[in-house]
């Protein structure tokens, strides 16, 4: 029984054993091929996983470890962190991607939310509540650069003043501090780019650099011993006795079989104590590559691509605060928000997107590329409230993707944290659709994971 491992150690290990596997197994997969007469590669064995899974499966290497958490996103960093710092557990942390924070973590507003929209006690009010009032105290302490520059929410015509109304009243409600109702020339006033008839402003939202604080995570709990294995996909795995195992290749191998394959067999398997699946845009892809478990217990998945324009031509910004219009379907609307280098931003839009493969989104093989002529849907929505904004002046900035439990038409769904209780598999935790207010959130997501699951 191999045992786990932390640090250089640990990695070096994994190299090892991987290389090693590939050299075992080079003719016992073509012996495979040969033997079922398939081009396509080697069926997954988390959907089609068969009565001879034990010879397909010998000889892989196993390697037994506490706790795995799949994704290197800002709240599968926090998580790590947590079970490291405050719980003393040996974290693995596993990413496909090169280094952390490469998918929705930095494809963002990065805004602190205050806790207005969502409705009183759901999972998104509640965490990013107290998870508002945790980051910014972490990143006090750790000079994290943000800043609580505050926000509006403005109603630019009559009809919109009752929707504004509702969400001083749900703000209230969530426990948000300091609300207050403004009248649009109040506003203006202190904004005076803006035009409204109506302003809710919301103090205590802010702006933080998310890589700094996702570097800070990242530090924290490498000190406490977790390990950080970059360009490793965990592609399924299978349950023996009521644990699952987790099935690991090499990114590498997968960027060669795009296309080709649907996805090749492990080349490790990692057998955890606890595992945390904070796989973002691809959590329910892989959850349901876990054979054993009920599938009908894994949401939908939905995508929701927005894209951001950055502000050119302009040597001060035009505002002070974050500027949000009324929330609209699928996301809180075209909105204003500021960098810490001043630099201004305005987005996301919605659009939503399907027939994502499984590898693909294993891989974060998604299409980033923001397409100038979308400023043209820009523009009429940004002059409701900045009416002088000059033809010309946006340029594309950026694009994300939203992991969402819902499509259109469906106006909230909260964050979904899965644990034996919900799909009967002992030591998993399944995080879907940890969307915004995800970065808000993280930390006390990951108090919660880790005082409800790690015992």
């Amino acid at each position: 029984m191999l045992s786990f491992c932390t640090g250089k150690a640990m990695i070096t290990k994994v190299k090892y054993v991987i290389l090693r596997t590939n050299m075992i197994h080079s003719r016992s997969l073509r012996s495979y091929l040969s033997s079922t007469g398939s081009d396509r590669g080697l069926l997954f064995w988390g959907r089609n996983f068969c009565s001879n899974r034990a010879q397909q499966l010998d000889g892989v290497p196993k390697e037994r470890v506490d706790c795995v958490v799949i994704g290197a996103g800002v709240v599968g960093l926090a998580v790590a962190r947590e079970l490291a710092h405050n719980h003393g557990r040996q974290v693995l942390v596993v990413d496909s991607a090169p280094t952390f924070g490469t998918g929705t973590s930095s494809r963002n507003s990065e805004v602190i939310h205050a806790g207005i929209y969502y409705p009183t006690n759901s999972l998104k009010a509640l965490f990013c509540v107290k998870g508002r009032k945790m980051l910014y105290n972490y990143c006090k302490e750790h000079d994290i650069p943000h800043k609580q520059i505050g926000k509006l929410i403005v109603a630019t015509g009559s009809s919109e003043v009752p929707k504004l109304t509702a969400l001083l009243n749900l703000g209230m409600e969530n426990g948000v501090d300091s609300l207050r109702m403004m009248e649009g020339h109040e506003a203006m006033s202190i904004e005076p780019e803006l035009k409204c008839v109506k302003a809710l402003l919301s103090p205590v939202s802010g702006i933080v650099d998310t890589h700094s604080f996702m570097l800070s995570l990242v530090g924290e709990a490498e000190s406490c011993g977790a390990t950080f294995a970059y360009n490793t996909s965990v592609i399924g795995g299978h349950l023996e006795d009521n644990q699952l195992y987790l099935h690991t290749v090499e990114s590498k191998v997968l960027e060669d079989s795009y296309g080709k394959f649907q996805l090749q067999q492990p080349e490790l398997i990692l057998v955890p104590k606890l595992i945390i699946n904070s796989a973002g845009l691809s959590a329910q892809a892989l959850a349901k590559r876990f054979f054993g478990i009920d599938i009908r217990v894994i949401p939908a998945s939905f995508s929701a691509r927005g894209c951001y324009f950055t502000l050119s031509n302009t040597k001060n910004p035009p505002f002070e605060h974050l500027i949000y219009p009324i929330p609209e379907d699928g996301g809180l609307g075209v909105h204003v928000t500021l960098d810490l280098n001043g630099q201004v931003k305005f987005g996301p839009d919605v659009a939503w997107i399907d027939n994502i493969d499984d590898v693909s989104s294993f891989l974060n093989r998604f299409d980033y590329t923001v397409n100038p002529n979308r400023s043209n849907v820009f523009y009429p929505e940004i002059r409701k409230y900045y009416p002088n904004l000059k033809d010309g002046s946006l340029e594309p900035g950026y694009a994300g993707i939203r992991p969402k439990l819902c499509g259109p038409g469906h106006s909230f769904t909260d964050f979904l944290i899965q644990g034996e209780d919900d799909h009967g598999v002992l030591g998993l935790v399944n995080l879907f659709g940890i969307e915004s207010p995800g970065l808000t959130s993280s930390l006390a997501i990951a108090e919660y994971v880790a005082a409800k699951f790690s015992k």
